[in-house]
């Protein structure tokens, strides 16, 4: 596959990842399920842990380690883009606007949005003060 093809082994690891990532997010919505209407707190820290852990990973094979070309697509594309579901948070919003709490969708909009950005930038930040850390 991968000679003859070599966008077909990174096609490959992307849909195993996402295979994977998608289990632990469904996993997380089976734990810790959403009420009818209830604000959708699972979705939201899947989506913001999610986005901590891609600001380790992109620190980490930029920075740090040289990966094998079919580790980012595999883990970055695909477990964590199966894993973050921001179809899902847009249709919790639809669902809280439909519920009748326009204002807790526009809420949890808000929220979603700058608390991924700052789990991505607290990640990086956090990552690399540890990474200098050992290297002094």
């Amino acid at each position: 596959m991968g000679a003859r093809n070599p966008r077909g082994s990174v096609v490959a690891v992307v849909a195993l990842g996402g295979a994977l990532g998608a289990c632990a997010r469904y996993g997380a919505t089976l734990i810790w399920p959403t009420a009818p209407g209830g604000f959708p707190w699972t979705t939201l820290i899947v989506n913001v842990v999610g986005c901590a852990v891609i600001g380790v990973f992109m620190v980490v094979i930029s920075e740090v380690w040289t990966a094998h070309r079919l580790v980012r697509p595999f883990f970055g594309t695909g477990v964590l883009g199966g894993f973050t579901t921001f179809s899902t948070y847009a249709v919790d919003i639809e669902r809280l606007v439909d519920a009748g709490r326009a204002r807790t969708g526009l809420a949890y909009l808000g929220l979603t949005l700058c608390a991924a950005l700052a789990a991505v930038w607290s990640a990086v930040w956090a990552t690399r003060r540890v990474l200098a850390r050992r290297q002094s």
